[in-house]
């Protein structure tokens, strides 16, 4: 937001100060448009597109993707939370508002932010909203190790973060992305054995989010999303993608036993079976099995959502 002053004189005589008048414009907010599945996996092809609403001639569009802090990056806040931007350098500044990523890989996983310019000299816009993109691939040279290995966690259960590789971790990095910002630290109160390694013995709802390692020369790993729920009931499933033909066991967890613990298991919203044991296997997963699934106890409620990642026969 910027500041001009207005000096009303309809006399053309000498005007006191107090019929000065400020007024403050609001820069325009950019909308970027991203898929509406934000899990992807190498190979795919994703465009991102950016427009300033009323107004789309003459503008210069540029693309940033969030990155632990430094203090030569760009910071900004938006609703409330912190970031620190990075110019992505394969990004096009020019009259097209729109970034492909094609062949998405594992490097592209992360938050990215758009932000129009025109002008000289040039006037810029609001950063717009984030808009996450998740990459999984087939080998990654390193993993996030989750104990316990799944997605979903009660708040003040213990749990296991770390970096893991072929040879030794050093010079990998765990780094996550919150409801607050992107950090390359251990979440607050957690305790930190090396910089690949974080460990909490009682998990709060605020630890959610996507976690990933990165190496100093910038390498990823696969992306991991926890979930640290403070109700009832959670849905355990793998943490990291499921390979085509193995069999996938999903299990309804519950903070306090029901009298009944029989499970409703759905994915994308229907009802695939309800079990009397809390617990669904599939034999062996194809594509199709990729999707969004949860559980439900009649009495305890239903669990989170999981993205399951189904990917290609090794061979």
């Amino acid at each position: 937001m910027f500041e001009i002053e207005i000096h009303f004189n309809p006399k053309a005589v000498a005007t006191p100060l107090s019929n000065w008048t400020n007024i403050f414009i609001e820069k325009p907010n950019p909308v970027l448009r991203g898929p509406s599945q934000t899990w992807l996996t190498e190979g795919d092809s994703v465009t991102l597109s950016c427009e300033v609403r009323g107004s789309n001639t003459g503008w210069r569009f540029h693309w940033y993707k969030t990155a632990p802090y430094s203090p030569e990056l760009v910071h900004v806040l938006h609703e409330k939370r912190e970031y620190s931007l990075q110019l992505v350098s394969d990004s096009i500044s020019g009259a097209g508002g729109s970034y492909t990523l094609s062949p998405a890989v594992l490097r592209h996983t992360g938050v990215y932010v758009c932000r129009a310019e025109r002008g000289e000299p040039a006037y810029h816009t609001e950063f717009s909203q984030p808009q996450p993109l998740w990459v999984t691939g087939l080998f990654p040279a390193s993993s996030v190790v989750a104990s316990p290995n799944t997605n979903q966690h009660f708040t003040l259960d213990y749990l296991s973060l770390s970096c893991e590789r072929s040879g030794n971790s050093t010079g990998w990095r765990l780094i996550w992305f919150s409801k607050s910002t992107v950090c390359d630290m251990c979440p607050s109160g957690w305790t930190s054995e090396t910089g690949s390694t974080c460990i909490t013995r009682s998990a709060s709802s605020s630890d959610s989010g996507v976690y990933w390692c990165q190496s100093e020369s910038g390498e990823q790993s696969n992306p991991v999303n926890i979930t640290v729920h403070d109700g009832n009931v959670i849905l355990e499933s793998p943490a990291h993608p499921v390979t085509e033909g193995d069999p996938l066991t999903l299990r309804c967890r519950y903070r306090y036993k029901p009298s009944n613990i029989s499970a409703d298991f759905y994915k994308d919203g229907t009802l695939l079976q309800t079990s009397t044991t809390r617990e669904m296997t599939i034999p062996a997963v194809s594509e199709s099995h990729e999707g969004v699934y949860k559980c439900r106890n009649p009495e305890k409620g239903e669990s989170p959502e999981s993205w399951v990642t189904v990917r290609g026969w090794k061979g």
